[in-house]
């Protein structure tokens, strides 16, 4: 699908990686919706980007809520066919803390917001592009979801932020499988350590202790090469059903 034929929603749209991606799009003609939790983040976001953008409030793990938030982006953008999930936390935590056991709702507000909201997007997307007029090769749309390094080599805290990611990862062929009947593909990108606005604040040493440990380029992802990922997939119709990992050949060390 060419960029300037894109008609987006992008979850976690208001900073960071699904800003970035944003901005590449509308950049190259698309049309983007920012969908967050973070009113003033988004509205600025969206005001930003220009005419080509606008902003709605969603709670990516509120079924009826992004069913209908979704189909008033379709509404304002005369369609959709890209769902791009961005959305997600990091919900650090030992197992076994100081403290104790780490709680329930820990690890289930991580899996709720990073693997149920992202699914809960990907659905709704589905059940709206479904209805596209096919272009070539019959697609009717993509999604895009985002996973991370750690879900292959989750570190020592990040039992529930890996298990919320690796649930991405797992559901994404299964699901490209099925959408194949309706001409929507479904693919994955892992990222490594990128310089968001996560790791703003970071003491200089940490931050390059970090920088240090990935081979080539020794630095943190940029934004921009992320969303240059998704444009890709959004452009090459063959990918499908697989996760790229975008990480400067790191692999996590325990801790």
């Amino acid at each position: 699908m060419e960029l300037n034929q894109i008609k987006a929603v992008v979850t976690g749209g208001a900073s960071g990686l699904g800003y970035a991606v944003a901005r590449h799009f509308v950049a190259n003609g698309a049309q983007v919706t920012l969908l967050d939790v973070n009113d003033e983040k988004g509205a600025a976001a969206a005001a930003e980007l220009g005419a080509a953008a606008r902003f709605l409030k969603v709670d990516v793990t509120n079924e009826d809520g992004v069913a209908a938030t979704l189909k008033a982006a379709h509404e304002a953008m005369g369609g959709l066919n890209a769902a791009i999930n961005c959305a997600g936390i990091l919900g650090a935590g030992r197992v076994l803390g100081k403290e104790g056991p780490m709680p329930l709702k820990t690890f289930q507000t991580t899996v709720m917001v990073n693997l149920i909201g992202s699914f809960n997007v990907a659905k709704a997307a589905a059940d709206l592009m479904q209805h596209n007029a096919p272009g070539e090769d019959g697609e009717r749309g993509f999604i895009v979801n985002t996973a991370s390094v750690a879900a292959y080599e989750g570190q020592i805290g990040q039992a529930a932020y890996s298990a919320s990611k690796g649930g991405v990862i797992g559901m994404t062929l299964p699901m490209a499988r099925e959408f194949a009947r309706i001409g929507v593909r479904v693919m994955t990108v892992a990222p490594g350590v990128f310089h968001t606005p996560m790791v703003d604040g970071m003491p200089e040493n940490v931050y390059q202790s970090l920088c240090a440990q990935v081979p080539y380029p020794s630095r943190l992802g940029k934004p921009e090469e992320f969303a240059a990922t998704v444009a890709f997939i959004a452009q090459n119709r063959y990918l499908n059903g697989e996760t790229i990992r975008v990480d400067g050949a790191i692999r996590l060390q325990p801790k």
